[in-house]
């Protein structure tokens, strides 16, 4: 937390005090992209959310993409 906080992560500290709430059941997070760039503090934040309870579900590129589709076809 003290990392987060000090690059000023404020969105990611938001998430992990929801999870410690009980707020956050599931999280969708595209599999190459993550949730975080710095890929080391990337698998300390999700494996501190699926301590948590959080369940992490992994989306490929392409599924999200045809979730924005579905949802084009429905505007």
């Amino acid at each position: 937390m003290a990392v987060l906080e000090k690059k000023r992560m404020t969105e990611i500290i938001e998430l992990i005090e929801d999870a410690e709430q009980g707020d956050l059941e599931e999280l969708e997070l595209v599999e190459s992209l993550g949730l975080l760039m710095d890929q080391e503090l990337n698998k300390e934040v999700i494996s501190l959310l699926e301590s948590l309870g959080v369940t992490i579900i992994y989306l490929s590129g392409d599924e999200e993409d045809e979730d924005e589709a579905d949802e084009d076809d429905e505007n």
